[in-house]
């Protein structure tokens, strides 16, 4: 299991990049140490990947274009496929950790075009009612589910026919949250196309940061009305584009702070800031200290 201090994500499409994930098997167990992030929140951003969590101590909060849900510890659940979502520590984020199962849906369907996925795995991953099933140990079948979870964590990848076990206990909980989705799943519907436009034009923001970009430039891009591109933020996003334009500015100035020794003014320019006294002060607004205070700490860590 990989301990995690943060995550990256692809400056194209926003979708979430997992070091040490392999086509000859497409999974990863890793250990989120959330307290060590270098902001008390995780970007919105998606994953091909199923997403099964546990949390092991604090609390985290999910947010996704349909919901918001609440996680404390001891509780846990699943994040859908291709499902935008964000998260956030509500409350104070010392010693909060969460343990994840991360794994491509054909690890379970096998080949393209198999009984197996068309049945089980594809229902519910295209389910357009399911974008998180939260688990509660106050509830017997969702207790099991979330055992099935935590065991699954205590398999040793040293023991001959690992790959084989983990599948096994990853299948029996698919089972689990098959019968708990199968509500959703059953009365059908298509996934918003909002989804598609809005992931592409956090893709193209994200690759022109140090540029301005403007309402209008946006709306060219998705092909639809400037009004339609205000209402494609607030419903999926749930903030209007200069605000999330700005959250993406500010996240890569955090980045670049930690990670490079670049001077502050060189970040504030590459990440669209005017002038590094306005950067400076939108920063401070946003963290409650200045660039290099940020910097200073984050070395600490």
């Amino acid at each position: 299991m990989q301990n995690i201090r943060g995550i990256e994500l692809n400056d194209a499409s926003r979708e979430e990049l997992l070091p040490g994930f392999s086509a000859d098997f497409p999974y990863i167990a890793t250990r989120a140490e959330l307290d060590k992030y270098s902001e008390p929140f995780v970007p919105w951003h998606w994953h091909r990947t199923v997403e099964l969590f546990y949390m092991e101590s604090g609390t985290l909060e999910y947010t996704t274009p349909n919901g918001k849900w609440v996680f404390p510890a001891g509780t846990g659940g699943m994040v859908n496929s291709n499902v935008l979502h964000s998260s956030a520590f509500p409350n104070s984020r010392e010693g909060s950790t969460q343990l994840l199962h991360l794994f491509d849906p054909s690890l379970l369907a096998g080949e393209h075009g198999s009984r197996m996925g068309a049945k089980y795995i594809f229902p519910l991953t295209t389910a357009p009612g399911v974008e998180i099933i939260p688990l509660s140990p106050e509830d017997p079948a969702q207790k099991a589910i979330l055992n099935r979870i935590l065991g699954a964590f205590e398999l040793s990848e040293e023991e001959w026919g690992y790959e084989f076990r983990l599948r096994e206990a990853l299948t029996h909980i698919w089972l689990g949250l098959y019968e708990l989705a199968r509500p959703a799943i059953e009365r059908g519907g298509q996934r918003d196309a909002g989804d598609v436009q809005i992931k592409l034009l956090m893709g193209y923001i994200q690759e022109h940061l140090s540029e301005p970009i403007s309402v209008d430039q946006l709306a060219q891009i998705a092909h639809i009305s400037r009004r339609a591109c205000f209402r494609l933020f607030q419903d999926t996003l749930h903030m209007p584009p200069a605000a999330y334009i700005q959250s993406c500015r500010l996240q890569k100035a955090c980045q670049l702070l930690t990670k490079t020794n670049d001077p502050v003014t060189q970040i504030a320019f590459s990440c669209g800031f005017g002038s590094s006294s306005y950067f400076g002060k939108t920063f401070h607004e946003k963290y409650g200290c200045s660039p290099l205070a940020y910097r200073n700490r984050m070395a600490r860590l």
